[in-house]
């Protein structure tokens, strides 16, 4: 396979050219050499991104994604790689969700306040636990 454009990879994978530069400046993907004035990519370019897009939608920073495609992943075998990772993420997410029901919860509470006053909230919430 020869060489593709910015344009053609930015066409295979959905994204923006400027999303391919914020890659590279980013160290996801490789820097890609010029061609005439144009940046030019490997074909292997179009996996790299396959799972730099995979890792996005698992919610993975770009930091983690840098770690997962990094000397950190490259070698291992890609279950163990992505096992460790999601792993994790997973934990991170069960917290989120923890928090999120938490606050679900004070608002629930606070779609039922009755008080005629902020300071009369703040008394049943000190006294009572609610209002």
């Amino acid at each position: 396979m020869s060489l593709l454009t910015i344009s053609e990879v930015a066409s295979r994978t959905g994204l923006a050219p400027s999303a391919l530069r914020y890659y590279e400046r980013e160290g996801l993907i490789p820097p890609a050499p010029k061609e005439s004035g144009r940046r030019v990519y490997e074909p292997d370019v179009l996996d790299r991104i396959a799972v730099i897009k995979l890792a996005k939608e698992a919610g993975m920073t770009i930091a983690e994604t840098k770690n997962l495609l990094g000397p950190i992943g490259r070698g291992r075998p890609a279950a163990q790689t992505w096992q460790k990772m999601t792993r994790d993420k997973l934990a991170e997410i069960d917290e989120q969700i923890a928090r999120l029901e938490r606050m679900k919860s004070v608002l629930a509470m606070l779609t039922g306040c009755k008080c005629p006053t902020l300071e009369d909230c703040g008394r049943a919430l000190r006294d009572q636990g609610g209002c």
